[in-house]
């Protein structure tokens, strides 16, 4: 079966440049019907607190737009895994930030990589995660939920396994939770969505370990490396290593008909390749492009 075009959650991780409140609009510019942004300048520690204007201006251009769902992506600079407990208080405090500027906007869903363990090994790791959280989610906006996202498992970060990301799950009964799929990452981790059979054993692995209930936001990003790589470098849909076959198994699964998809690559002049990779997911969501 194949999705109608209208009823599809696509779009792209768009700039805030100039004022949150424009986000909407380049959204709309390349007609996504989902967005991600940053509430912040995700290279920085330090960041502004939300103005009431910034805040009203957001929230009213929101409300008089065709975007129907909206995400946030927290700092990269967050590790709530590491094992400094300086670096690890200050993570938690900018995470928390970032928790209360999405109440404030209206975004109900903040996605987050894991951390890195940084040499006190996986388990390790994944225990000051889950403690961090602990911390957080004690005072945390209940409205806001946390997206974990797996990772291309480089250097030391965690989730780039199912396991990972179903421990932390469990752990954590008393947070608002759920999972943010990168396909690119997962590619780069050696899971081989590549094609129909393998994008289906991949995601039956997923619902035996986690559920496919917990996953609430794809990012939609080809990878310019090879399986099991674990290196994190995105490619447009369909002209990486991943291809269109693994994509459009993705963009016809019934299941996730209603599950937003985010891709997070070069927009190109004038979005020239925002405006081809959402064509080609809608085309591959209809069934009307090629798969292989």
């Amino acid at each position: 079966m194949t999705l109608p075009r209208q009823e599809l959650l696509v779009g792209a991780h768009v700039s805030i440049a100039g004022g949150i409140e424009k986000a909407i609009a380049r959204g709309e510019e390349i007609g996504a019907t989902a967005i991600q942004v940053f509430t912040r300048n995700a290279s920085r520690w330090q960041a502004r607190p939300l103005s009431t204007d910034a805040v009203a201006a957001f929230r009213a251009a929101r409300k008089d737009s065709k975007i129907a769902y909206v995400a946030a992506h927290d700092s990269y600079l967050i590790n709530l895994a590491s094992p400094d407990p300086e670096l690890r208080d200050k993570s938690i405090a900018a995470f928390a930030d970032e928790l209360e500027r999405c109440a404030l906007l209206g975004i109900t869903d903040l996605v987050m990589h894991p951390g890195a363990h940084m040499g006190q090994g996986t388990a390790a790791g994944l225990s000051t995660l889950v403690e961090s959280f602990q911390r957080i989610f004690s005072a945390a906006p209940a409205e806001v939920r946390v997206l974990v996202e797996n990772t291309a498992g480089q250097g030391t970060s965690l989730g780039a396994r199912f396991e990972e990301l179903a421990s932390i799950l469990e752990r954590l009964p008393q947070g608002n939770l759920a999972i943010c799929l990168d396909t690119c990452h997962a590619f780069a981790a050696g899971y081989d969505l590549s094609s129909v059979e393998g994008y289906a054993a991949m995601m039956a692995e997923f619902e035996r370990l986690i559920g496919v209930e917990q996953l609430a936001l794809f990012h939609l990003n080809d990878s310019k490396k090879p399986l099991g790589s674990r290196v994190d470098r995105h490619e447009h849909v369909g002209r990486g290593l991943i291809g269109p076959a693994g994509f459009a198994a993705l963009m016809q699964d019934e299941r996730f008909a209603g599950v937003a998809k985010i891709i997070e690559t070069p927009s190109g002049d004038a979005h020239c390749d925002d405006l081809a990779n959402l064509a080609l997911l809608r085309q591959l969501a209809e069934g009307k492009a090629r798969r292989s």
